[in-house]
């Protein structure tokens, strides 16, 4: 059968990319004023970190529901419904009057908003790929990094000079003057008819793991928040961590930009990875390595050796959630793919929301980020668990099925 690629995907691709690069600011813009909402407002660490919270289930849920939207109409009229709402959000909390109504806001606009940027933008590619999906899937995850990569530096810079009330507004305009035009790119929808061998032998779950769709949707889904409770804790702290060390907010920016870069070197190469052994070996390698790296800021806390191990956990933490993706390609139909990626990559947001509130509520009770540390690393054991019982599963019943196949010849 001909592939479903040609240059058209190619396009789609690198406008997604840019889409989610600029739709995906409420994911750091809230961490990098984290510590001036925090003065501004006069509250504790951990009720400073209830905007990001709040905006991070508003991805959450709002990607679950882009994600069926997707599936029934086609990605643009949500994504094009999503912006606007995003971008009146960011100028309605300048003129928050206290943290909760700001709080609000961002979960109720930034968050279901900028969501259709997120896990329904990496469904979406996923259907105009078969020979380089798992690179695909990758590069369009890359969007929510490269977004870590631009925006933190320049969010500081606005905040330093202007506050963050002004920065909201001027974020706000930026986002919808950019991303509703490109947003036209997408206008054209998939064609499910034109079948793959990828489309056509895939989609059994109990046939490859020995599991309903269901069970195996919620197992992924729990690894996935488990990994992300682990991701979340260097990823929202880092910035506050810095000021506490005395190096400063703008070096914590730094950082940041820096371990989200190498974040997107990693999505290109767990992109190929992916390709070369599939989903599930590329998760149980991808939380493996994540958890090393989160181990290596519990001895070293000096401004050289943060920088490094920031790089070393981008590179290490890229692979995990575009592995979802292609483990839910790999194991449902095309025609659920809306719903059941971004059912999967949505969730694992949830793990950020509780991974970046249970870290400020540790450092809140013990006066040191030590201890939350070693509660992702334990989170991210859990994930690598789950991760190598499907894997087992999904070699077991392979095998049986060779086995199968070979007495019946």
């Amino acid at each position: 059968m001909p592939s479903i690629e040609n240059s058209y995907s190619w396009i789609r691709l690198a406008a997604s990319i840019i889409l989610s690069t600029l739709g995906c600011v409420g994911m750091w813009s809230l961490v990098v004023a984290l510590p001036a909402v925090q003065a501004d407002f006069d509250a504790p660490r951990a009720e400073a970190t209830l905007p990001y919270t709040l905006a991070i289930i508003g991805f959450m849920t709002g990607g679950i529901v882009v994600g069926r939207l997707a599936d029934r109409f086609g990605i643009l009229p949500p994504l094009a419904g999503g912006t606007i709402l995003m971008s009146l959000g960011y100028v309605l909390t300048a003129f928050a009057p206290n943290l909760s109504v700001f709080a609000l806001i961002c979960g109720l606009t930034i968050g279901l908003g900028g969501a259709a940027s997120f896990a329904p933008l990496v469904a979406d590619a996923s259907l105009w790929f078969d020979r380089h999906r798992g690179l695909a899937v990758s590069l369009a995850t890359a969007g929510s990094s490269l977004a870590g990569v631009v925006w933190p530096p320049v969010v500081q810079h606005a905040i330093a000079a202007h506050g963050w009330r002004q920065t909201h507004i001027g974020i706000g305009l930026f986002c919808l003057a950019t991303m509703l035009p490109l947003s036209l790119v997408l206008l054209r929808r998939p064609v499910f008819h034109k079948a793959t061998p990828a489309t056509a032998s895939k989609g059994n779950t109990m046939q490859a793991i020995g599991l309903s769709p269901g069970a195996t949707q919620g197992l992924l889904a729990l690894a996935g928040m488990c990994c992300c409770v682990a991701m979340s804790m260097p990823q929202v702290h880092l910035v506050a961590y810095c000021g506490d060390l005395g190096y400063g907010a703008a070096r914590g920016a730094e950082m940041l930009a820096v371990m989200l870069g190498f974040g997107v070197a990693s999505r290109l190469i767990f992109g190929w990875v992916l390709n070369l052994i599939g989903g599930l070996p590329t998760l149980l390698l991808g939380s493996a390595m994540q958890a090393v790296a989160l181990a290596l800021y519990l001895p070293f806390d000096g401004l050289v050796s943060l920088y490094v191990i920031s790089a070393v956990f981008g590179l290490a933490q890229g692979g995990i959630v575009p592995s979802y993706a292609v483990i839910i390609r790999e194991l449902f139909p095309a025609r659920e793919a809306g719903f059941r990626v971004s059912l999967a990559i949505s969730v694992t947001l949830a793990g950020m929301a509780l991974g970046g509130w249970m870290a400020g509520a540790i450092y809140d009770w013990t006066g040191s980020y030590a201890s939350a540390l070693v509660n992702g690393i334990a989170w991210n054991i859990v994930n690598m668990a789950i991760a190598a019982w499907l894997l087992e599963r999904q070699r077991r019943h392979a095998a049986g099925a060779c086995a199968a196949s070979a007495a019946l010849s």
